[in-house]
């Protein structure tokens, strides 16, 4: 099975690169992968987990052998670093980033590098860094396209190709329309929970009312326990959508504060509040540890798969779950292989190694 790219770099190993990288490895989406970053303790991470196959703490003409390059840096980040690869990419290459903002960023990053195109994975968790990335990050993740005028139709089927193969939902809209709306849902609802942090922290009784804050408070608040100033440089680059959400959020909290004085219009609010909520698409990931996984390639002939599960049944190993994954155009498929445990891991690796699969 062949990959659907040939070298592939991702710059920036934290949780979003990393799990990025960890997608095109274990579905076999690229036949060799480059990490970058400035870090030496991530790019260590990235060779432990098995993200990368080699590793760079420079820009250097290694990136002219680059197919498509991922540019998953913070934002703030992302023209310096445009600007230093563009000097080695090769005409033909792709490059995409998943940058949390957009408007700004396409518009910069589109006159630097060849067959570019803005993106951002609306995934993520509030535990950051190269060492929590798991390619189930992004399993049946909206991912958010941002074609602009000139963008070239063909690499953007490509790119949403390649957001499908790592499992994830393909979105377009324009760059603008992006910043607005995840002022709404992302960038608003971070500020929202540092708030409520202050308003216990800076409280006389803030000690006790550690003691008092429940679930409801913790889901709430969850997503201020990321990473601090990779969260700031998020809603500052974003700070005009975020100042007009912000605006319409205080009025909203004023009117809220009026009806409390009106039972009945309190009401309506909280059943429309809860319309909303229940509106929600909910979004299913995998159940299983992502540590007990075998993922392997498997040619595309009768019975094939019939093989494969008499070799790990015969071998005692348990299976618990099985998905194709999408392999589009590889002459063969990608199959993931849920296991009970580690034991149960490590043995179907040894097992069907030797019985000639490639395993990941």
């Amino acid at each position: 099975m062949e990959p659907r790219y040939g070298k592939v770099g991702v710059f920036g190993m934290g949780l979003l690169g990393g799990s990025v990288a960890l997608g095109l490895r274990e579905r076999f989406l690229a036949a060799e992968v480059h990490a970058f970053d400035p870090d030496p303790a991530a790019l260590d991470a990235a060779l432990v987990l098995g993200a990368a196959d080699r590793v760079h703490t420079t820009v250097g003409p290694w990136v002219a052998e680059l197919d498509l390059g991922v540019l998953a840096a913070p934002v703030r980040a992302l023209e310096r670093l445009a600007t230093d690869v563009a000097r080695h990419a090769a005409p033909t290459s792709r490059w995409i980033d998943v940058g949390s903002v957009k408007d700004p960023v396409v518009a910069s990053l589109g006159g630097r590098l060849p067959g570019y195109v803005g993106t951002h994975p609306m995934a993520g968790r509030e535990t950051p860094g190269m060492q929590n990335a798991y390619a189930g990050l992004l399993q049946n993740a909206v991912w958010v396209v941002t074609p602009v005028e000139g963008t070239d139709p063909a690499v953007q089927a490509e790119v949403e190709a390649l957001i499908e193969a790592l499992g994830a939902i393909p979105l377009a809209m324009p760059p603008d329309v992006h910043d607005r709306l995840v002022a709404r849902v992302s960038h608003v609802p971070y500020l929202l929970a540092v708030a409520m942090n202050l308003l216990i922290a800076r409280d006389p009784e803030h000690e006790r009312l550690l003691f008092l804050a429940a679930g409801g408070f913790r889901d709430l608040t969850r997503v201020a326990s990321g990473a601090p100033e990779m969260s700031r440089d998020m809603v500052v680059e974003n700070r005009e959508a975020v100042r007009e959400a912000l605006g319409d959020l205080a009025a909203l909290v004023g009117a809220i504060a009026s009806d409390l004085e009106d039972p009945a219009a309190l009401l309506a609010d909280a059943q429309e509040a809860k319309r909303t909520r229940d509106a929600l698409p909910v979004v299913k990931r995998t159940l299983l540890p992502r540590d007990f996984d075998v993922v392997v390639a498997i040619p595309d002939r009768p019975l094939e798969l019939s093989r494969l599960t008499t070799i790990l049944g015969e071998h005692g190993v348990n299976i618990r779950d099985i998905e194709v994954l999408k392999i589009r155009g590889a002459g063969g498929e990608a199959i993931r292989v849920g296991v009970a445990d580690a034991e149960d891991q490590d043995r179907a690796r040894v097992v069907l190694r030797e019985a000639g699969y490639r395993i990941r």
